[in-house]
């Protein structure tokens, strides 16, 4: 969106990004020439990338205003405002960036043909990025809840008709994709060993109860386990045997992660068909589903496979040893796997950087803690309560020097010291993108330099009381898992 009182600098813009591409799509450009219109086209079009905003028109400071109604109104915090200015002295650059919400700050002199072309490319990086993260958080809320609420699924059905409409709202969340028409089944396996649709979207709703090879030719059949064009099948078998087939038509690419999560929610599908028959495997399930979560947070920033289970674990050592109860214990054990949830929300550059991350970087780094517990907060299980503590607080430091809120002593959770200790553990033990495997007598002495700083002292005195516990659980679960003796 360009807002300016000049018509000369719409159309000058306009000419220069006439033929301008990002990612292969063409820049739709709205033009405002007045505070009032910028604003009612803002209301309009909230999905809007970039706002070329001027700041004196009509001989006031009106894109000021315009930045704070964008931000303060509107809660719009995606779109990537740039300031432009004839008139620097009127809004200088330093005072306009430290109290408004504004992303970059350009002199209409400065702004040549180039210049342009790499502000917008820049520009449409950040807002891409930023969405991408969104449709993360989004669709990660989408699974947890629909794996919190599992076990009250009516029946194979009801329960499948929900997940693929919940599949097909997470495809839709992707904004590097153009998706509208996704249409497709889902199948279960009968006793005759052929699969029956007992879902669809409104497009297939008349092959419900048929067989899939009268519905599929058998091109599509032979796929199993992929996509060919702009089809997605695949099948999914549960512990018992229940088999579960999906099949996604009129989708283009889909992509890593978005894979992963229609695997966790099919993997739903297949425990429900096994509740049906196992009513007393609904707890262990509901756990499984937690741990998967768990380990895909940490997957996207390459640890190790076995992280999660050995954070689980020695969380749950170290809280029988403190004193908690069985039931605690076995609380923390399956919550702590969440505590990297958050991570999902940070985009690969950074995640997955080997070198030192810029302040600004670190910053976003931070946020995991925060994001995780906005994500698991509002669940009513008591699991999913703990693992938003846990997610929240690992970071805090015992002297308060932590973070994202400076907690210090018993003001932090004891699920949250708890968890720092299993997880720093395990991660100075590990190799990472960023560093190798500390040697045990190194990361043992590191305990003991921060035990009362950095970890509650009570709690390191009783992991040493413990350590051959601790490392029999590292060595039972050891996945290239390298300590130096």
């Amino acid at each position: 969106m360009i807002v300016d009182d000049e018509k000369s600098v719409h159309q000058a813009t306009k000419r220069v990004l006439s033929d301008f591409h990002f990612e292969g799509k063409k820049l739709k450009i709205i033009s405002a020439f007045s505070k009032s219109e910028a604003k009612a086209l803002m209301r309009q079009h909230p999905d809007t990338a970039i706002i070329l905003l001027d700041v004196m028109m009509d001989g006031e400071k009106a894109g000021l205003e315009i930045a704070s109604f964008i931000r303060d109104e509107l809660k719009n915090k995606y779109v990537r405002i740039i300031l432009r200015t004839g008139q620097p002295h009127e809004a200088p650059e330093a005072a306009v960036i430290r109290e408004y919400d504004i992303n970059d700050y350009k002199e209409k002199t400065e702004l040549t043909a180039d210049k342009l072309h790499t502000t917008i490319v820049s520009a449409l990086r950040s807002y891409r990025d930023i969405m991408l993260i969104e449709s993360n958080k989004q669709a990660l809320e989408i699974v947890l809840i629909s794996s919190a609420t599992l076990i009250e699924a009516p029946s194979m059905r009801k329960l499948a008709t929900r997940v693929l409409s919940e599949i097909i709202a997470i495809l839709h969340l992707n904004p590097t994709k153009t998706r509208t028409n996704i249409a497709g089944f889902i199948a279960s396996k009968n006793s005759d060993g052929k699969y029956y649709a007992i879902a669809a979207t409104p497009e297939y709703n008349t092959v419900l109860d048929q067989p899939v090879s009268d519905i599929l030719p058998p091109a599509d059949r032979e796929q199993m386990g992929g996509q060919k064009e702009n089809t997605y099948i695949n099948h999914f078998r549960s512990k018992h045997g229940h088999e579960i087939l999906i099949c996604l038509k009129h989708l283009d690419a889909i992509v890593d992660w978005e894979k992963k999560l229609v695997a966790i929610l099919m993997t739903n599908v297949t425990i429900a068909a096994d509740n049906l028959y196992l009513h007393s495997e609904i707890e262990e399930t509901q756990k499984e589903i937690i741990f998967t979560l768990g380990e895909f947070s940490e997957a996207r920033s390459k640890e190790t496979s076995n992280h999660v289970k050995r954070v689980a674990e020695y969380s749950k050592l170290l809280a029988l040893k403190y004193g908690l109860t069985e039931e605690e214990a076995e609380i923390i054990r399956l919550a702590s796997p969440m505590h990297d949830v958050g991570k999902l929300g940070i985009t690969d550059t950074i995640l997955n950087k080997p070198d030192k991350l810029s302040p600004e970087e670190f910053e976003i780094i931070k946020s995991h803690g925060t994001l995780g517990y906005e994500i698991l907060k509002n669940s009513s299980r008591r699991i999913l309560q703990a693992g938003a503590i846990i997610a929240l607080q690992h970071h805090e430091r015992f002297d308060g020097t932590g973070y994202p809120h400076g907690l210090q002593k018993d003001s932090i959770h004891i699920y949250g010291r708890i968890t720092a200790i299993a997880d720093v553990f395990d991660a100075l033990g590990s190799d990472r993108v960023y560093k190798k495997a500390w040697p045990l007598e190194q990361i043992l002495a590191y305990f003991k330099k921060e035990q009362g700083s950095h970890f509650d002292p009570t709690l390191v005195e009783i992991f040493f009381a413990h350590l051959p516990e601790f490392l029999q659980i590292r060595d039972e679960l050891n996945d290239r898992f390298c300590f130096s003796a």
